[in-house]
């Protein structure tokens, strides 16, 4: 149960059951790359830009399982090592603000719930840092402009 100043929340275990499971990283996936496909700075990281099947369906296993669903993501991928498979890409600040930019939005616009959005918010924005893996400052949930 999740509780905030005595009062019950959720009696649900985890985000991915609060949110409505699967479906949700589903759709979260979906906005995030409508950005992504247009943004230059990110389109370009990808080997196959024309076709983000896999990538989508990768992430949207990935932060399921990381939010309490199904392990989809290990049984198909193996152990998740975010930062080494990012490390071929040159991930600065710029291009870590530019992902914040999409995940951000999605994050916006399919979450009503406060809670929910600022626990999803600290992740990515912590998550996005520990990906950083070229010069720049290091930022928080709480510095980063919305």
């Amino acid at each position: 149960m999740f509780f905030q100043n005595g009062k019950i929340l959720s009696s649900s275990n985890s985000l991915f059951e609060r949110v409505g499971g699967l479906p949700f990283f589903e759709r979260l996936v979906d906005r995030f790359y409508q950005g992504v496909v247009v943004d230059p700075v990110l389109i370009v990281l990808y080997a196959e830009p024309n076709d983000l099947e896999k990538a989508r369906l990768h992430l949207t296993w990935f932060l399921a399982q990381y939010w309490g669903g199904p392990p989809m993501f290990n049984e198909n991928r193996g152990d998740p090592k975010l930062r080494m498979r990012h490390m071929p890409f040159r991930i600065g600040p710029v291009e870590r603000d530019q992902w914040l930019l999409h995940m951000l939005t999605a994050v916006d616009e399919l979450t009503q719930d406060e809670l929910i959005r600022q626990e999803l918010t600290d992740y990515f924005v912590k998550a996005a840092e520990h990906l950083r893996n070229d010069t720049g400052l290091p930022i928080s949930s709480a510095e980063y402009p919305r």
